[in-house]
């Protein structure tokens, strides 16, 4: 099986947005940018910021559209085709509402859930068939306060747990590269358990 040949953060571009619970995915991409050390450059082509990543054989794009989130599938195709990307090789890394944050969860395909950013991406696609990487965020309870909700900066106690569930991830990536995904999974999804006291 292909591994994830190019991974892409979403997020809306603007100092105003860096901090909100909806740029997670921009989190993420930065993240594994400073842990691989390779410098995220504006690629007008691509209508993003992008980046070239090796690591061992392998040999990936990161990419953060700056675009505005509903329009960040032109930035996914954009680049997808150009390389000769396929879909079941992109990973789209996102904030998750329907997750409490300190949940992370990896899956292939699915619906939107009235995410723009991952409706767009599946109409330039022309599938759904693309990786996801859900970080959670949590919901606000309320379907009219989502939007004020997203463009928020998350309190410190739910930055924290994201920010864990960013490295936790974000440690994944050589499984990610090698498309180890059943592995990936396993180890994302399944909590430690609490040693048994005798």
């Amino acid at each position: 099986m292909n591994g994830i040949r190019l991974f892409v953060g979403l997020g809306n571009p603007g100092a105003e947005y860096e901090a909100t619970r909806h740029n997670a995915g921009f989190w993420w991409i930065d993240q594994v940018a400073r842990a691989t050390g390779v410098s995220m450059n504006v690629e007008a082509k691509f209508f993003g910021r992008a980046a070239r990543l090796k690591a061992g054989s392998h040999e990936a794009w990161l990419l953060e559209p700056t675009t505005f989130m509903n329009a960040s599938g032109r930035a996914v195709a954009a680049l997808a085709r150009f390389y000769k990307i396929a879909p079941e090789e992109i990973l789209v890394i996102h904030d998750e509402l329907d997750l409490a944050p300190g949940n992370v969860k990896l899956k292939q395909g699915g619906g939107h859930g009235g995410h723009n950013g991952l409706k767009d991406i599946a109409a330039h696609l022309g599938t759904p068939n693309f990786w996801r990487l859900r970080l959670g965020i949590g919901h606000p309870g309320e379907k009219s306060a989502v939007v004020n909700f997203v463009l928020h900066t998350p309190s410190r106690e739910e930055a924290a747990l994201i920010d864990d569930n960013i490295h936790t991830s974000a440690a994944l990536l050589p499984m990610l590269l090698e498309g180890r995904f059943e592995a990936a999974m396993l180890k994302l999804h399944t909590k430690p358990k609490a040693e048994k006291t005798s």
